[in-house]
């Protein structure tokens, strides 16, 4: 999640687009909303301009130039990520397609919760993206989270320990064959070696709207591997109350990313695959669903 990949100028700006778009509709959310508000609003300022002139000429220093009655500001989140992506040689290691599946997902739940496995230079956009919503990173680097948070403070991380390799992922593929790993649990209890237990509590009792894995490291054998994460992604899905959870895993042109989704996000919950990334609508095995098979 943290390539050092220097992309083209077209795709900071495509970046840049999708920030924009979203002030575009924060604009138009804000203008309906205020329309209710515009006979009051008026009769206020007049009744207060004799007693406070001061309090008159403030208001008007914030005239918009439309007919709506309000002055939004851009939202001091939005401003930094405009800001960082215009300037920034570094951009996301997704592609501009890759980016829209999600992009397209979160601007209909949007504000909404938001999981995403790793922290990396695309933290700020996905989090401005689901501005007013709660987006939540989880590292697998200590140093690498307090670089982001020195540079960025507003992002919400936690540091993970992963006690897999990606040279046992075979091994972990048999045991995710077992009873243990296919009856709906919470991960922090479950008898299943794939589920991670070392999420904060607070993240396992959360219902995510969305969920993004793209961490931990998994290029070599060494390497965590994505197992867990891919595992535990979807037994969050799975755990929810109800309603389901849209499920992004990226680099799935590895092996380990290939076979773990479709095994354990399952084949039949997925909507589509754009290049490297593929995208699964999970619903709630719970309550009215709690006799739906693993993978239908």
């Amino acid at each position: 999640m943290r390539s050092k990949t220097q992309y083209p100028l077209n795709l900071k700006v495509i970046i840049c687009g999708f920030i924009f778009a979203f002030l575009i509709l924060f604009g138009i959310r804000s203008k309906f909303s205020s329309q209710g508000n515009t006979s009051t609003t008026t009769q206020t300022q007049s009744s207060s301009a004799a007693a406070n002139p001061t309090q008159v000429v403030e208001a008007a220093s914030c005239t918009p130039l439309s007919s709506s009655p309000t002055c939004d500001k851009i939202p001091p989140t939005i401003v930094q990520a405009i800001i960082h992506y215009s300037t920034s040689s570094i951009t996301p290691q997704q592609t501009l397609n890759e980016i829209s599946v999600t992009s397209q997902v979160l601007q209909k739940k949007s504000p909404c919760n938001f999981l995403v496995f790793g922290l990396g230079h695309d933290s700020l956009m996905w989090a401005s993206l689901n501005h007013g919503g709660r987006t939540v990173f989880l590292e697998e680097d200590k140093s690498w989270i307090e670089q982001i948070r020195h540079r960025f403070p507003t992002l919400e991380s936690y540091h993970v320990v992963y006690d897999s390799k990606v040279h046992q992922a075979d091994d972990l593929m048999n045991t995710g064959k077992a009873k243990e790993c296919t009856v709906l649990s919470d991960p922090r209890y479950s008898k299943c070696q794939l589920a991670l237990k070392t999420i904060p509590n607070e993240i396992y009792e959360i219902e995510w709207d969305l969920i993004m894995v793209d961490a931990p490291t998994g290029f070599h054998e060494n390497a965590p591997g994505r197992m867990s994460a891919i595992y535990t992604a979807g037994m969050m899905a799975r755990n929810r109350e109800d309603g389901e959870t849209d499920v992004f895993v990226h680099d799935v042109d590895r092996v380990v990313e290939d076979k773990f989704s479709k095994a354990f996000l399952c084949e039949s919950y997925m909507m589509t695959q754009e290049n490297r990334l593929r995208h699964f609508t999970i619903p709630s095995h719970r309550g009215s669903s709690s006799n739906r098979p693993f993978c239908p």
